[in-house]
């Protein structure tokens, strides 16, 4: 049997069609093309096929667009859920004070990481977040600036810094603006990811696996001073096994 899952983040969203736990299909559009009249619906005409189950699960982090989902579809046989509506309690042990304020991306990557029992999640989205699993309990985490949104916010604030596509390529400081941007940006964030690792990693006494994913995991996995691997489905992988085991 197939079903649909997806994930919706503040940049963009991505919906999945799965086959027993494999990806089947995959689409990936900018979120606020949600609130584009009937743009959803042709989304999912797309993934809509005999032998699909009838409930649709998301982790969402932008309420108003699930919303846009829910009423897109809600003169049709499908049921849309999100993960935070349901009961993760069997999956995770969730250490924190309130869930409510723990985004349901950062759960489901953290479902899909307590396979290792020990693992730092580093999420390179609109923010940079660093999830902790401890003997298979999340313990909380830290948010950094995101790397793109903050390269955008700068060129927005200043009239002639422009925009530009990071590099890991900078040997020196800038000759010329977009080679200096470059410099802060990747010198910056070296600084502030390995520091932040080093934070949080500096009294475990255990093996741990460190996961990176998101827009820039590619790039920064040259920069990171610790052993990681990149896994670009971990949430998609988390939000299925939460489908096939508590929905």
């Amino acid at each position: 049997m197939y079903y649909i899952i997806g994930d919706i983040g503040n940049t963009s969203t991505r919906i999945c069609l799965i086959n027993n736990s494999k990806i089947f299909k995959s689409i990936i559009f900018d979120t606020k093309n949600i609130f584009l009249k009937g743009y959803i619906k042709k989304i999912f005409n797309r993934f809509f096929k005999k032998n699909l189950k009838r409930k649709i699960l998301f982790s969402c982090v932008v309420p108003l667009a699930l919303k846009e989902i829910k009423k897109a579809l809600k003169k049709t046989n499908y049921k849309v859920f999100e993960i935070k509506s349901l009961n993760l309690k069997k999956l995770i042990k969730i250490n924190i004070r309130n869930i409510n304020q723990l985004g349901s991306d950062r759960i489901v990557n953290s479902i899909e990481g307590k396979r290792f029992r020990n693992c730092l999640i580093i999420d390179f989205g609109t923010a940079t977040t660093f999830d902790i699993v401890k003997k298979g309990i999340y313990e909380g985490g830290v948010i950094a600036p995101g790397v793109k949104s903050s390269i955008k916010n700068l060129s927005k604030s200043t009239a002639l810094l422009p925009t530009f596509d990071l590099k890991n390529k900078q040997k020196t400081y800038g000759k010329n603006t977009k080679d200096a941007l470059n410099a802060g940006f990747i010198w910056g964030y070296d600084g502030l990811i390995n520091n932040i690792i080093n934070k949080i990693t500096k009294n475990w006494k255990m093996n741990y696996k460190i996961i990176l994913t998101g827009g820039y995991a590619n790039l920064f996995k040259k920069i990171i001073k610790r052993k990681t691997i990149v896994d670009q489905n971990i949430t998609i992988k988390g939000i299925s096994k939460v489908y096939r085991e508590v929905l």
